[in-house]
């Protein structure tokens, strides 16, 4: 009795040809079931969360790569691929304010205080002035009371100075440690903060920020002169100058 086809003899279902196109399990050739693999002309997805060629599985980007500022943390005071940008913590990324605009920003502070020290120096001057006057010169005792306004004469300037000294401290020290900024930085768009938090330097950091200069002042003003020009020998990219790396401070655009 035949089960089969009548050319099967063995009753065997006929095998299909290796290698058919459309046919489901089978590979082409050798019958064996294919496997989609990168290399051999089929597309393979890689799975969710694994990092493709190229990119940092913590997001940070490889060499020769480039990122738009702010798409990846930073550590703080980071420059960014030295371009005058910088990472600072509070702020995000800022730029590094330039040497032209603190000299302008230094100009006008010169002009605005000069203004004011002049003042005060001639109603000084008056007063000292006014002291010498009082004595007559037909009087007995005139030597004696020109002797007495010259001591007070000197008195009345060496007073004076210590106002004005007093003055330009409270401006330069109260202003950019409380606010960040002197009438002169605000003109010109900069900003004094604290590297690490990116707030206002604060009254420890902006007196000492200010005293560096101040000292280098009695060197016939040469050192102060240094401290001011010393952001160009800053090859950190920071531009900070000495008394600003003593105070911890940077200079940027607001």
């Amino acid at each position: 009795m035949s089960f089969g086809d009548s050319n099967n003899p063995y009753g065997q279902p006929p095998q299909q040809p290796p290698g058919q196109p459309g046919q489901p399990g089978q590979g082409p050739g050798y019958g064996y079931p294919q496997q989609e693999q990168a290399g051999y002309g089929y597309p393979q997805q890689a799975p969710q969360g694994v990092p493709q060629q190229g990119q940092d599985p913590y997001g940070y980007p490889q060499h020769g790569q480039q990122q738009p500022y702010g798409a990846y943390p930073q550590q703080p005071g980071t420059l960014q691929a030295n371009n005058g940008y910088i990472n600072v913590p509070g702020l995000g990324t800022v730029e590094v304010a330039t040497m032209g605009r603190r000299l302008g920003a230094r100009l006008i502070d010169g002009v605005a205080v000069g203004v004011i020290v002049g003042i005060i120096m001639a109603v000084g001057l008056a007063g000292a002035v006014g002291v010498v006057k009082d004595c007559d010169p037909a009087s007995v005792d005139y030597s004696s009371c020109v002797n007495d306004a010259s001591a007070g004469f000197v008195t009345v300037m060496f007073t004076w100075l210590a106002v004005i000294a007093g003055f330009t401290l409270l401006y330069e020290w109260l202003m950019v440690s409380l606010v960040g900024a002197t009438f002169g930085k605000m003109a010109v768009g900069l900003r004094v903060v604290k590297e690490s938090t990116g707030g206002n330097p604060g009254l420890g950091a902006g007196f000492i920020r200010y005293i560096i200069p101040m000292v280098g002042a009695f060197l016939c003003y040469i050192g102060a002169l240094l401290v001011y020009l010393s952001p160009f020998f800053d090859n950190s990219g920071k531009l900070q100058g000495w008394h600003d790396r003593a105070a911890g401070t940077l200079v940027v655009k607001k």
